[in-house]
């Protein structure tokens, strides 16, 4: 069994990362691979460029990744309320390869930012558009302002509540099959 993880963002220093990182480190019955959007940085999607260059060799490995996996986390970063550009046009490539990008898996998504809320407008979009692309979200936890709740230096997130919802909802993930 297998979990893949990464932060929806290509940011070298990226507080997703870290609290994706944490939160992968969480689970002890399954396999993590922690993936870099950066090993998968793709020209801008458009008509035309797919026209041009097909379906990108990248796009298919990052699918070829959900597909071998049991359930997929994924932390995702705020920019202007909405999803990052690099983890939006990875996601716009692979979903003109399979419609159903998330393929059935289970998936917990989270978000933090440094502010108190946490990229909850970026979770919430990705929580209600991931059925769509046949993503089972099982769990889903915005952490508000990432510097006051997690120890940059341990790499631990420090809010005794916040740390026990994000161990209960990367739970989710310890039983699947």
């Amino acid at each position: 069994m297998k979990v893949i993880a990464f932060a929806a963002s290509t940011h070298s220093k990226s507080i997703n990362k870290q609290l994706v990182t944490y939160a992968a480190n969480l689970l002890d019955k399954v396999e993590v691979e922690l993936l870099d959007l950066n090993d998968y940085e793709l020209p801008l999607y458009s008509q035309d460029k797919e026209l041009e260059l097909g379906h990108p060799q990248k796009a298919k490995d990052f699918l070829a990744k959900i597909t071998d996996s049991c359930g997929i986390m994924i932390s995702f970063a705020e920019h202007n309320g909405s999803y990052t550009v690099g983890y939006k046009n990875l996601f716009d490539w692979c979903s003109r390869i399979e419609p159903k990008v998330f393929q059935n898996k289970s998936m917990v998504l989270l978000s933090t930012s440094p502010g108190s809320m946490g990229g909850a407008s970026v979770l919430a979009a990705a929580v209600n558009s991931a059925p769509y692309f046949n993503g089972v979200v099982k769990a889903s936890l915005s952490i508000p302002s990432f510097y006051d709740n997690f120890d940059t230096d341990k790499q631990v997130l420090t809010h005794p509540e916040l740390n026990e919802q994000l161990k209960d909802a990367v739970s989710h993930l310890n039983h699947l099959k």
